[in-house]
């Protein structure tokens, strides 16, 4: 374990240029992918090829992929060795990772050799990539994003390492049971993980509890102790991040808590079996599992006790690699930078304070200015609601060492408002980090603001609103700090692994390279007109559907119509993505066609998918409501051969990457202003479906990007949201003026999707129109009613439905993660980006440091 001391710089490291050792890379054609394979099945998992079973297939697979990792894993670090270039370490609650093997074999170039080699000893590639489990390592967009990033910074041949925490199970899985959403826990590592490297001799304690002291030092500096503290180690798990064929491998490291006691004898010898252990289990609890439910005390104080171990430990790793090569932190900001993913991490600043002050000796404004310039923050939300507050009692509790400096922090920050706004008492009381009240609270957001270089929202709409509404007081201090960087994903996993038929048309027509300059899509607009290229859209997009329906009859019992046009709304569901607003216009359908059946109408489904926070009752309700309507609907022999209703239990990455693809409408309909970007509209638009949508978040770039003629747009605008509710916007005015409507949420309210229990959904209701309609659901109902209209007219026309299509794609260039991780290099970063196709380096010291 590595102890909480100044680090020593090592005398070893300057000679590691001594081991010059060629590399004998290991081969990538298929006859060497299967004699390792074949290797590893009977080496690594001890059986002879006869007697394998799938899963250790799957292993055998990930295995060989990964051994080839290795060698340009390690090479990476040799040249980075002796580079020394800045880092980017990317801290993140969330990795949503998804599977790796396919990702892997698409990254290193060999899915095609891979699959050949398994096929000649009689086993199908696909039977074992279904093998693999989705790795439970975040909720949502959050984590999805912290993987794009992590494939675009591998890919660009950025010094990067992502930061996170190895959660034993993760976000929950999701059944649906009677309609109704139950969590049970996600055991992803059952199995074991063959990606990960277990990385002990990288152990760090990491600190909580105690009691401050302080006095003044033998130099005269005081000095701040603090002792009778608890700890727990944190141990490192590695994970290899593959660029795309350019021989570079980055690391995901995740930390892992261990108990310092494993095993109390004298308990074990009493015959008191559980409390023998029972230190070590309430220890490990830290990274037991994501997002514990934080409505009580415990479950608040795990949730702050999990975003310090990753921040501590992070710290502490990164410092102890910069004192290798360094003799002391004066030019960390010059080799390091901290990219707070949203607030969660935010506790670096406060951290970096302590360990620059208190261990290191280093003198206050020095350690400040020091962080400033480590540290960089981007904003997820404008909901301040959804910014962490975090209790001065728990912290102090907790952490307060680090109460102390966030007071220090503040007290110097406010001086400074003062002296920039004299006189503007309600200025100092929005900015300050404290937030008096009833209970007092430390704003984590301003704590990043203040203790960071940049602050960064994620698209052009978010950023603006974060400058004229949220944080428009730090923004009239500190114009420059604040900047926008739209989101991006990556095209590696989101075109080429998850519509490798499209990926295939693509390249046949504009040739290879797009993969990695997504600009290149642009020149498939010659081809938007063409019969022929327009005929072959149209069959990958009907496979791509036949594909989705055999998966979910296969593995859910689900019966999905490939002909039908497949709408999709998946994410998490909260109340402003408003999948409530969805599900009205699917009644409304339902009513037109019970009361007069249709002619010539296009038949649809409705797909939903996404999960509920456990302690989300609103949300809950939305989901058990989706269902109780599709059942109503699939089960009416009337109506259901022209309308359906699916939802998707358990959602995941390895879905979505069936779902994008065998899209045709994009549902995107968050009321505009909430949402600060998404990047499930980029995902379904880069797959050839067509959006209807709002204008928010990233939205209005996609529609500025493909055209107005080429989105469906409806709905009220940001401002205009905003004047709405500033004139009182009364939503029992719209209820009594809209028959549809009306209806609509009579049939909701008085239980026609529920006759065994007609309360059920009256909550949600009533939330509409006796709450407010905080998310201006009834607000937005005609405007897309008609617009769904003009989407089945529009799906009529094949020939201009599937230019529109093309046309989506050639002009999704702006949004792949690439170009948004050069913007983060350039604006905020500083580092250097290599240019694509570099050299390569043969040259292994036996320690590489990671």
């Amino acid at each position: 374990m590595q102890p909480e001391t100044p680090f020593v710089k090592s005398p070893n490291v300057s000679n590691s240029a001594k081991y010059n050792i060629p590399v004998d890379e290991l081969q990538l054609d298929s006859e060497a992918l299967k004699e390792a394979f074949v290797n590893h099945v009977q080496h690594t998992q001890g059986k002879h090829p006869s007697a394998a079973t799938r899963l250790d297939h799957f292993i055998s697979a990930a295995r060989t992929a990964r051994d080839r990792m290795f060698d340009r894993w390690t090479r990476t670090w040799s040249r980075r060795e002796r580079q020394q270039p800045k880092i980017v370490n990317y801290l993140s609650m969330e990795f949503l990772i998804g599977r790796l093997l396919e990702d892997g074999l698409v990254n290193l170039g060999v899915l095609e050799e891979m699959r050949t080699g398994l096929a000649t000893l009689g086993i199908d590639l696909n039977q074992v990539l279904e093998q693999e489990p989705d790795a439970g390592l975040g909720n949502g967009g959050l984590g999805r994003l912290a993987a794009c990033f992590l494939d675009s910074m591998a890919t660009l041949g950025i010094a990067g390492m992502g930061y996170g925490l190895r959660y034993d199970y993760g976000i929950f899985r999701q059944d649906i049971v009677g309609g109704v959403q139950q969590e049970s826990p996600d055991q992803w590592l059952r199995f074991g993980n063959p990606w990960e490297i277990a990385r002990p001799e990288r152990t760090y304690a990491v600190r909580f509890g105690g009691r401050v002291i302080q006095y003044t030092g033998s130099t005269g500096r005081l000095v701040h102790e603090w002792i009778d503290t608890d700890s727990v180690n944190a141990m490192a798990y590695d994970i290899p991040i593959p660029g795309y064929k350019n021989n570079v491998v980055n690391t995901l490291r995740l930390w892992s808590a261990k108990a310092t006691n494993d095993f109390d004898i004298s308990y074990f010898n009493r015959g008191d079996y559980l409390k023998a252990v029972a230190e070590k289990s309430a220890t490990e609890n830290i990274t037991r599992v994501l997002y514990p439910n934080d409505q009580q005390p415990a479950g608040k104080e795990l949730r702050l006790k999990q975003e310090y171990f990753l921040v501590s430990a992070t710290l502490q790793d990164v410092i102890n690699r910069h004192l290798r090569y360094h003799s002391d932190l004066y030019n960390l900001h010059e080799q390091a930078v901290f990219q707070m993913n949203d607030t969660h991490p935010a506790l670096a600043v406060a951290e970096l304070m302590r360990i620059l002050m208190d261990v290191h000796a280093m003198p206050w404004d020095h350690a400040f200015s020091l962080t400033k310039r480590c540290c960089a923050y981007t904003n997820h939300t404008i909901l301040p609601e959804a910014l962490e507050r975090w209790p001065v009692w728990l912290m102090e509790r907790v952490l307060p060492r680090h109460l102390q400096i966030i007071y220090d922090i503040n007290s110097q920050h406010l001086a400074e408002v003062k002296k920039a706004f004299p006189g503007d008492d309600e200025r100092l009381r929005r900015m300050s980090l404290v937030e008096e009240g009833a209970e007092k609270r430390i704003n984590m957001a301003n704590l990043a603001i203040v203790g960071g270089s940049k602050v960064n929202g994620v698209s052009a709409l978010h950023s603006q609103l974060l400058k004229q509404f949220l944080f428009s007081d730090f923004c009239d201090m500190e114009p420059s700090k604040f900047i926008n960087q739209t989101n991006g994903v990556t095209p590696r996993r989101w075109m080429l692994k998850c519509n490798p038929k499209l990926a295939t048309l693509i390249t046949n027509r504009i040739g290879p390279g797009w993969e990695v300059d997504l600009d290149q899509l642009e020149r498939l607009v010659p081809f938007a007109n063409d019969p022929e290229f327009q005929a072959e859209w149209r069959a990958i997009k009907q496979h791509n559907k036949e594909r989705l329906a055999n998966a979910l009859r296969r593995d859910l019992r689900i019966e999905l119509d490939p002909t039908h046009l497949i709408h999709s709304q998946v994410k998490r569901i909260h109340e402003y993505k408003r999948q409530l607003l969805n599900i009205l216009h699917v009644v409304s359908l339902y009513q037109q066609y019970r009361q007069k059946p249709p002619y010539d109408v296009t038949p649809r489904t409705f797909l939903f998918a996404g999960k509920a926070a456990p302690g989300y009752d609103m949300a809950k309700r939305i989901i058990a409501l989706a269902n109780a309507v599709g059942q109503t609907i699939n089960n009416d022999v009337a109506v259901r051969q022209h309308l359906r209703v699916i939802f998707v239990p358990n959602y995941s990455v390895s879905m979505a990457e069936l779902i994008v693809p065998a899209t045709d409408v994009s549902e995107q309909i968050s009321t505009a202003g909430t949402e600060a970007s998404g990047t499930g509209n980029m995902k379904f638009s880069m797959n050839g479906a067509l959006t209807i949508g709002t204008l928010d978040g990233a939205n209005v770039e996609i529609r500025e990007a493909v055209g107005e003629a080429n989105f469906f747009l409806f709905g009220l605008r940001t401002e205009q949201v905003q004047a709405s509710r500033e004139a009182g916007y009364d939503p029992m005015q719209l209820y009594y003026a809209e028959p549809v409507l009306r209806a609509a949420l009579d049939a909701v309210s008085s239980g026609a999707f529920s006759p065994d229990d007609t309360n059920r959904f009256k909550p949600l209701i009533d939330s509409l129109l006796y709450g407010g309609d905080t998310y201006m659901v009834l607000a937005d109902f005609l405007s897309y009613v008609h617009c769904q209209r003009s989407v089945e007219a529009a799906y009529h026309d094949q020939v201009a439905w599937t230019r529109k299509s093309i046309l989506n794609v050639a002009h999704m260039g702006r949004f792949s993660s690439d170009r948004t991780i050069l913007g983060y290099a350039r604006d905020i970063w500083g580092v250097y980006v290599p240019p694509i196709g570099g050299p390569r380096t043969s040259i292994v010291p036996p320690n590489s440091v990671r």
